[in-house]
């Protein structure tokens, strides 16, 4: 029998309480980029292993380092001096038996698909130089990792969190970025590096949005400024179809019009600029940064999605969340623990706290446990780019 245990505990749910604060760091954002990038690395080098050997083999690729680059954006132009550098690292499989593996070959190929898959602005064969560092696994964790007993085993002693439902501050948060980013917007001059930060006092949510801006599809300060005027009408209008709280928009606060100085880029990316980026410093696996909400700080971008519970246990409290939330409870948080060795699908500890109708227990119970059961689930969602992880 596994360890689930299910409190009430008498507390106010987020969206009742008078201030909640909430962030999203948009796919162009330079952490989010490294995240990305260790996902689409991790991905590839799964189904390159499902391909050769029909299981995916030991393999961590959350070392992700971006160096910003430096260029020169006018209007209608500009020019790039020094390229963003890229550096993959981690550790992967590259042999089995007398068979090689290229893994650094398929690494530098995920990264670049990725980019060009996302980044549309972005001349990733002249502005952008990829090296990787990607070493062998250690040997008692591939141990550990050995899946033919059976149920793979936790590969740290570790815990994942998850929570559900989302307030409405959460949703028009993580919506206003997506819907920026190829989610209706269809404005060509915004850029992919998008940040979104919203305060809600009682109900007045304030949201403060920096976006980059193209600079090829600018001709001078007044196009300039026509883009962020309509940016903030379309927001606004988004905003509406979300929630009917009262909702203000401020966009690129740090542009002074007076001395020409607002955020004008050539690729839509502040990584152009000197700005840099690492693994697991920006979203957590539901995509924001909840301060109000009980969070890892684990990376889940390009950790192996077999054993590595610093990924699974994240995406699996939040999928048991999701499913309990809809089975009726008002609020719940999600906390599972493991001990490095054990199966994965009996940790230590599967704590989960509801607030709702006490009825639920017998429910949150079962969810928790079917999920459990069934963990192999996560992996297949992560090959199959089924699941967020930043």
């Amino acid at each position: 029998m596994r360890n689930i245990v299910v409190e009430f505990p008498k507390i106010t749910p987020v969206h009742k309480q008078d201030v909640e604060l909430v962030e999203r760091k948009g796919i162009g954002h330079p952490d989010s980029i490294c995240d990305g990038l260790a996902e689409a690395v991790s991905r590839e080098l799964s189904k390159e292993y499902v391909k050769r050997y029909g299981r995916v083999l030991h393999h961590n690729t959350d070392q992700v380092e971006l160096v910003g680059g430096l260029a020169h954006p006018r209007y209608k132009g500009g020019d790039f001096i020094e390229p963003i550098y890229i550096l993959l690292s981690g550790r992967a499989t590259a042999d089995l038996g007398d068979q090689k593996i290229p893994v650094g070959i398929i690494a530098v190929n995920a990264a670049k698909k990725y980019l060009k898959q996302n980044f549309r602005n972005l001349d990733v064969d002249n502005y952008v130089k990829i090296d990787q560092k990607i070493g062998r696994g250690s040997a008692d964790l591939q141990h550990v990792f050995d899946q033919k007993g059976g149920v793979p085993k936790s590969n740290d002693t570790s815990f994942g969190v998850g929570y559900a439902p989302m307030s409405i501050t959460e949703e028009l948060v993580l919506k206003t970025e997506k819907y920026i980013n190829g989610g209706g917007l269809n404005m060509k001059a915004t850029g992919e590096d998008v940040k979104v930060m919203a305060v809600r006092n009682k109900n007045k949510i304030t949201l403060t949005v920096a976006c980059a801006i193209v600079s090829k599809y600018v001709d001078d300060l007044d196009s300039y400024i026509s883009t962020i005027e309509e940016l903030h009408t379309k927001l606004l209008d988004q905003a509406a179809k979300l929630t009917d709280k009262e909702v203000e928009i401020h966009i690129n606060t740090a542009d002074d019009y007076k001395d020409g100085s607002v955020y004008l880029t050539m690729t839509g990316l502040s990584a152009e600029t000197g700005d840099d980026g690492s693994v697991g410093r920006g979203n957590r696996a539901n995509g924001l940064i909840t301060p109000y909400r009980p969070m890892s700080l684990e990376a889940t971008s390009g950790k192996n999605p077999i054993n590595h519970v610093g990924k699974m246990y994240n995406l699996l409290s939040k999928e048991i969340a999701d499913d309990i939330a809809e089975a009726g409870a008002e609020q719940v948080y999600v906390r599972i623990l493991s001990q490095i060795g054990k199966p994965i699908d009996q940790p230590i500890m599967a704590a989960i706290e509801l607030v709702g109708d006490k009825a639920m227990e017998a429910k949150a119970r079962k969810i928790a446990d079917q999920w459990l059961a069934d963990i192999g689930q996560i992996t297949q969602m992560c090959i199959d780019a089924k699941v967020c992880t930043f």
